[in-house]
Parts: structure tokens; C-alpha cells; sequence
């Protein structure tokens, strides 16, 4: 599946992939998927993706923003404005702070046996041989062919 540049149009994702997890808006990593989420969710688009799932509300949490408000802004606004409103509405954090999310986001893996057991799952069925990847937005990249 790919994805389109389709502005900020509501992706169909039935058929095309969000924006990677590794993409960054602003300093954030995932929040330009999370907005892709949120926009197809509300167009009736969403397939099988969650939003709110839980890696959304980890950045969520970090930025200490309820879903509804964001899933709301997300639909009314195009990206820059949502960073805005993000930056408007966050609980302040130093560029350090951000940038420790960031690389913990980017490299969390399987935190138990269940967890491994469910990973272990989706990376043997799209690439057995990718015993490289071994964190969470790896394989979300690699099971939608980046």
C-alpha cells in the first residue's frame, strides 16, 4: 500500500498507509500518523488501523492532550495549525524532553512474553528473515513496506 500527498484530505486507509511513525510535525514524532488516524477515523476510513491505539496514547500522554480534543482539532485543522494547536496545548517540555520521547518512542520494544509472543507474530508473517527489526515502529514500517 502507499500513500498519497493528499494535503489534508482524509487518507482511505483500506487502501493506502498513514504517514510513518519516524515522521516527524514539529519536533514530535507520530504526530503527523496520529493526525492521518484521527482524519480517516472521522471520514469512516480508518480499515483496521485504531485510533486512538496505544501508541498514539503515548504521545497523547506525553503531551498531556485528551484524544477527543485532538481527534476534534485534527479534523478541523490543516497540519501546521494542528502543531500549533498542539504547542498551545501541551504541558511545556524542553527541547531535551521531547527529544528523550522521541528516541524511547522510536525504539520501544515488546515489554513482556505476551507482547514478544504478538511481535514476534506480525514480523514472522510479513519478513521471517528481518530478525533486525526488533522495535515496534520498525515493524509498522516493515509490515506497510518501508
Amino acid at each position: 500500500m502507499s500513500r498519497p500527498t493528499s494535503g489534508t484530505s482524509p487518507l482511505d486507509l483500506r487502501t493506502h498507509v498513514p504517514r510513518s511513525p519516524k515522521e516527524r510535525l514539529g519536533p514530535y514524532v507520530h504526530l503527523a500518523r496520529m493526525i492521518d488516524k484521527a482524519r480517516a477515523k472521522a471520514a469512516g476510513t480508518l480499515g483496521e488501523y485504531i485510533y486512538p491505539c496505544p501508541l498514539d496514547q503515548r504521545l497523547l500522554e506525553f503531551l498531556d492532550i485528551d484524544s477527543e480534543a485532538f481527534f476534534a482539532t485534527a479534523n478541523a485543522l490543516p497540519d501546521p495549525d494542528v502543531l500549533r494547536w498542539v504547542e498551545e496545548h501541551t504541558t511545556a517540555r524542553s527541547p531535551m524532553e521531547v527529544q528523550e520521547f522521541n528516541e524511547a518512542f522510536l525504539t520501544r520494544r515488546p515489554g513482556n512474553e505476551e507482547s514478544l509472543r504478538h511481535f514476534l507474530e506480525i514480523r514472522n508473517r510479513v519478513a521471517p528473515h528481518r530478525t533486525d527489526v526488533t522495535a515496534w515502529v520498525d515493524l509498522l514500517d516493515l509490515e506497510e513496506g518501508r
